[in-house]
């Protein structure tokens, strides 16, 4: 993990719900893309989703990558199905973490589907 999600103190920790199409195209991009990802957030003006092989992580990039919110231990040991929702664990670092939410994921989404068609691949992956 190249985030220091693990050395902060969390304000809130809430289970969550990712849709199925993220979750699916999440496992998609770390066959295919290098990992960690750092996406810009429009909109947003400093803060930044960075994408690893085992969670989310918005970060603030003028606080030196301060996490603000972070999506992990996703609950999918055992997934027998592709279009069921996949449970995890959202962190909260800030009050008002919340409200950005339902951004961040659109955005996430419209990335990766964005730099996989686009051929970013890993030359890496297998």
């Amino acid at each position: 993990m190249t985030t220091r999600i693990h050395d902060m103190p969390v304000y809130a920790a809430r289970t969550d719900e990712v849709d199925a199409s993220l979750y699916n195209l999440w496992r998609r991009a770390r066959l295919h893309l290098a990992m960690p990802l750092r996406i810009e957030l429009p909109g947003m003006k400093q803060m930044v989703l960075i994408i690893e092989d085992d969670s989310w992580v918005v970060v603030d990039q003028y606080q030196y990558d301060l996490p603000v919110l972070a999506w992990v231990s996703f609950q999918d040991a055992g997934r027998t199905t592709l279009h069921t929702p996949v449970s995890c664990t959202m962190n909260y670092y800030h009050y008002m973490a919340g409200q950005l939410r339902e951004k961040v994921l659109a955005c996430m989404g419209e990335a990766l589907e964005a730099r996989l068609g686009a051929g970013h691949e890993n030359p890496d992956a297998g």
